[in-house]
């Protein structure tokens, strides 16, 4: 990833108006935070990719949000003890 792109990712986020997916998985109970992405078409271009690798992990359920906000670490939460 070029450093401009890098850096207009970083100030997208920092506004707000980065583009994100939480996609929450069930069995193991999992929110994954995948982002930020300057535009929402190039969210959606490369979260099929994300959401296969993560149905390779079989989880129970899988579901997924595109939303556009400032989000920081932590990008994986988990709910299970």
């Amino acid at each position: 990833m070029s450093p401009l792109i890098r850096l207009l990712r970083t100030l997208s986020n920092g506004a707000g108006l980065a583009w994100w997916a939480r996609v929450q998985s069930s069995n193991p109970d999992v929110t994954y935070w995948f982002g930020p992405f300057i535009r929402k078409q190039g969210l959606s271009s490369a979260l099929p990719r994300f959401l296969d690798d993560l149905s390779q992990e079989q989880p129970g359920s899988i579901s997924h949000a595109v939303l556009r906000c400032r989000r920081a670490e932590p990008l994986t939460i988990s709910t299970d003890g």
